[in-house]
Formats: structure tokens, C-alpha cells, sequence
């Protein structure tokens, strides 16, 4: 199997990019990106460390989780995970960050490329508290790159059609996959009973 190892070597099999889809790319966030963020409950961020170790982590909240600071700045809210840091250790070593926020129902998504810093600082934790708690940092993003993604890829795996989902009952619950996969002392039931737990109490 041959491998691509250049760019020309791509350009010849895909072409040059359509004029629109180079243009649409803004420097900064306009009042349709504004408007989308606001409306957004989820977005995934992808880093990478130090040695080129890359990874993509869901963020989600009420809509409009995600602060806007000014044209060019967001502040996204880290709240209560699992501790394993994987986005904020690789933004310690290597900044540059990738946005993908997606609003349910709608095929269309918003990218956003920019290098990010961690901050305690409490005034911003404090105004992105929920529930009377606050984040424990907060992730500030400086915008370099924004634009809207069209829909094909939503459009062809139909992912917000339920009647394209599969039966919930046909997958383990992620109980039964860690029991599985770590050899737990528990049963299927006691481990999803952790996990609910869990949610429960630490959602914020």
C-alpha cells in the first residue's frame, strides 16, 4: 500500500479548494458566530502534547456554556471530570487548539482554530459558575481562525435522525465496558450504579 507523502501529491487527486470555502474563513467572531456559540451546548477540543500525541475531548453545558470575551477570546469552563487533564496537560506543552461546537438538530457546525492558555483566575470562574459552583480553571482560547462547516458529513450518517439510531439495548452500558475491560470486582449492575453515582454528585 502507497501512502501519500506530499501535498502536491494531494492537490493532484482533490483539486484546489473552492474560492467560497477559502473566503468564509474569518479572524475573528462576527454576529452568525456570536449567534452560534450562544446556542451551543457542546463542543469538542482538539490538542496535542508535547510529542505530537493527539486528542479530542467533549465539552457540554446549558447553551451558551461557552463565554464570549471579546471578538477574538473565549473562556470555556472546565468542569468535574475524571482528572486524567488530557486537553489542559497538552495545552501546557503545546497551545494551539481546534473548536468543533455543534448545536443539536443542525447539520451545520462551527470550527474555530486558536492557541489557548489556563487560568484560576476567580473573577472568570466565579462569572461561569453553575449552580452556585464554580469551574475549577478555565481555558481562555485567542481566535485565529473561524468559520462555518457545511453539512455533508451530518447529512450522510443522519445523526440526528432517531430513527437512524440503533436500539439503545443493543450496546453495553460503559459499566458493563469497564467491568469488562479493567476486570472489575463488581457486577454489571453495581458498576453502572457507580457511575450514576457519580454523575449525580459531581455534574458541577
Amino acid at each position: 500500500m502507497k501512502f501519500v507523502e506530499s501535498i502536491e501529491e494531494l492537490r493532484q487527486v482533490y483539486g484546489e479548494a473552492h474560492d467560497i470555502s477559502r473566503r468564509k474563513e474569518l479572524r475573528s467572531l462576527d454576529r452568525h458566530a456570536r449567534n452560534f456559540i450562544a446556542n451551543s451546548p457542546f463542543v469538542l477540543i482538539g490538542s496535542s502534547d508535547g510529542r505530537g500525541n493527539g486528542d479530542v475531548t467533549p465539552k457540554g453545558d446549558k447553551p451558551g456554556f461557552v463565554a464570549i470575551l471579546d471578538d477574538t477570546t473565549l473562556a470555556i469552563p472546565d468542569r468535574p471530570g475524571n482528572n486524567r487533564l488530557d486537553t489542559l496537560e497538552n495545552i501546557i506543552f503545546n497551545p494551539v487548539v481546534g473548536l468543533l461546537f455543534l448545536i443539536p438538530g443542525m447539520n451545520e457546525t462551527l470550527r474555530i482554530n486558536g492557541t489557548a492558555k489556563i487560568t484560576f483566575d476567580e473573577t472568570l470562574r466565579v462569572q461561569l459558575a453553575v449552580n452556585g459552583k464554580d469551574p475549577r480553571s478555565v481555558v481562555v482560547v485567542s481566535v485565529n481562525a473561524v468559520y462555518m462547516h457545511c453539512a455533508k458529513a451530518f447529512l450522510r450518517s443522519a445523526l440526528w435522525s432517531p430513527e437512524g439510531w440503533p436500539p439503545r439495548d443493543t450496546m453495553p452500558t460503559l459499566g458493563e465496558i469497564l467491568k469488562d475491560q479493567l476486570s472489575l470486582p463488581v457486577s454489571v449492575e453495581e458498576s453502572d450504579q457507580r457511575l450514576d453515582e457519580s454523575y449525580a454528585k459531581s455534574m458541577w
